[in-house]
């Protein structure tokens, strides 16, 4: 079977979905997941989304 469809959805966002995620501040990593945080959605990636849900890591990093 053919696999050219794979990705489809993140063709059209800006840099194909990819930016520095601001919760553990990776570069070039996918930032699909929305969380909220104070108020105010935040994307991040698939693994902080995870450690959020999981009670590891905080949605808003600590400055």
């Amino acid at each position: 079977m053919s696999k050219a469809h794979r990705g489809k959805g993140i063709r059209d966002q800006v840099s194909r979905g990819r930016g520095t995620c601001p919760v553990c501040e990776r570069k070039n990593v996918k930032i699909l997941y929305e969380l909220e945080a104070e108020g105010t959605k935040v994307k991040v990636c698939k693994t902080c989304k995870a450690a959020v849900a999981h009670g590891k890591k905080s949605a808003v990093k600590a400055s």
